[in-house]
């Protein structure tokens, strides 16, 4: 039997191309949580955990993220069956209630690890890739609207990006809608345009928004309203012609069917973390193909690890209404993977290789990780 022999954990600061701003956070800096799993044949599994502008987004930190993995979740797993992915996942369930981030982290390692020793992509663990790329789209999240043009049309010239997402919900509701509004004029027909609200709108406000993004040609709204207000997104997914989605609504296949069961969303951003790993993100998917709810793949604006994770999974779906947004990679200013995931063509490309695909460039991540210290691990007696 092959088994876990050693965890470890460290965060890497990896500093931003831009200001990324959010209705509750302006991001300079990502912090990224990575897991090294090194198993008794000598293989390894890599995997990433991410939260997005500390604890402002959600209830999970970098620091929450190590600490639950190095305390909590290393201790029940070393030394046990490397191969039994479903016992370590019950594993994982019983040692720690909620944290999914954290969970995927380590999950992500162990599917990793899986596939290098089968010589099998995980794609291949998860019924196979039936696409090797999805179009993937960019944030604009500078908040001037004269920069997010300049940028919008530099990624239409370079076919990178033909997908655009606002990140609004901080400003007054006519000055977002200004914005919007001006971004939307220039780009006229060549690129999709949807918002992000980050729940930053009560109900009232979100009625408004919605009937004046309808006006201006926004596709989707994500998110527009608290999370806990599933009966109030229902209202606006019903009451609105353009599209609403479900995003930090959305933990894991639980909240997922409860969302498909009200009908509550349009369409459901699939994030692997905030799922708690590619298994339940893989249930999440599921449930939403049965409600003929529109899948979109989300991002925690991770490194190429979690990135090409994700990749992993999502190329395993034939249709994507609404594309990815899986772009974290090209918003940093180095990149930590020894060959990075490929970006063409208005599409993100699944890597090839066994596992998740990809390694790390050792020498940026010592040049990144926090302190400069040794990763913390944990290993078998």
């Amino acid at each position: 039997m092959i088994t876990i022999d050693r965890i470890s954990t460290e965060i890497v600061d990896l500093p931003t191309i831009r200001g990324h701003v959010l209705s509750m956070a302006t991001m300079t800096v990502q912090s990224v949580v990575l897991v090294r799993m090194d198993f008794s044949d000598g293989s390894t599994g890599l995997g990433e955990g991410t939260s997005i502008g500390g604890l402002s987004y959600g209830s999970e930190s970098p620091e929450s993220i190590k600490s639950a993995i190095d305390c909590y979740l290393a201790p029940v797993l070393v030394g046990t069956d490397a191969d039994n992915i479903s016992a370590a996942r019950n594993l994982i369930a019983k040692a720690v209630r909620g944290n999914p981030i954290a969970r995927s982290a380590v999950e992500i390692a162990l599917w990793d690890g899986l596939g290098k020793r089968l010589g099998v992509p995980v794609a291949q663990l998860f019924g196979g890739a039936v696409r090797q790329g999805i179009d993937v789209a960019w944030t604009l999240a500078s908040g001037n609207s004269d920069t997010d043009i300049a940028e919008a049309e530099e990624m239409l010239e370079t076919r990178r990006h033909r997908q655009f997402k606002l990140k609004i919900g901080k400003r007054a509701l006519k000055d977002d809608l200004a914005h919007v509004g001006r971004i939307k004029a220039a780009l006229g027909d060549r690129a999709r345009l949807t918002v992000d609200v980050n729940q930053a709108w009560d109900l009232h406000t979100a009625r408004d928004g919605l009937r004046g993004l309808e006006e201006i040609g926004v596709a989707m709204a994500e998110q527009p309203i608290d999370l806990r207000q599933r009966d109030q997104l229902k209202s606006l997914t019903d009451g609105s012609a353009i599209a609403v989605m479900a995003d930090e609504a959305l933990t894991g296949p639980v909240d997922a069917m409860r969302h498909a069961g009200d009908r509550a969303a349009d369409a459901f951003a699939v994030k692997v973390a905030q799922s708690g790993g590619l298994a339940n993100a893989a249930e999440v998917i599921a449930i939403a193909k049965a409600a003929g709810i529109g899948l979109y793949g989300g991002t925690m604006l991770e490194s190429g690890v979690a990135t090409a994770a994700s990749l992993q999974l999502f190329c395993t779906v034939e249709h994507w209404a609404w594309g990815c947004e899986l772009f974290g990679p090209l918003l940093f200013t180095d990149e930590v993977l020894a060959e990075p995931l490929v970006y063409r063509d208005f599409q993100v490309w699944l890597p090839e290789g066994p596992g998740i695909g990809v390694s790390l460039d050792e020498e940026r991540v010592r040049r990144y990780r926090r302190g400069g210290a040794e990763p913390v691990a944990i290993v078998a007696e």
